[in-house]
């Protein structure tokens, strides 16, 4: 499977590259040095229903009367 990753090489320069998922090294494209593929950063979301989050939890509550007025209101 073909996807985009990130590499970075010894000077610096990060640049994304379409490659087979199990590449672990590509040629820079700046510099021309072997640059390593990048670990991404996990993407996290936190679950406001549960509680366990207070600021999420508040800001959802927010957020879902706020849609409930404007659709009270554009109806």
């Amino acid at each position: 499977m073909l996807i985009v990753l990130d590499f970075e090489c010894a000077e610096g320069h990060v640049n994304e590259h379409f490659v087979h998922h199990s590449t672990e090294h590509v040629e820079c494209k700046q510099c021309g040095a072997r640059a390593y593929r990048m670990i991404p950063a996990p993407r996290t979301a936190l679950d406001p229903i549960s509680g366990d989050f207070p600021g999420a939890t508040y800001k959802w509550e927010r957020d879902h009367e706020r849609r409930a007025r404007d659709k009270k209101r554009n109806s």
